[in-house]
């Protein structure tokens, strides 16, 4: 029977899952940000004029 330590030093992991993970990730911010900025940008320069007038 492996020790604690053992198991954890000899797990690599799963890079492959990892990488999918992470431009999966990428993509949907691409993706949400294209859809949604210029909205955003709008409601951010609304809210400056509006702080900026007082």
């Amino acid at each position: 029977m492996k020790t604690w330590i053992q198991r954890i030093a000899s797990e690599d992991g799963d890079v492959p899952g990892w990488v999918l993970i992470t431009l999966m990730t990428a993509g949907l911010v691409v993706v949400l940000w294209s859809a949604a900025g210029p909205a955003l940008n709008g409601v951010l320069n609304n809210a400056i004029q509006k702080v900026s007038a007082v």
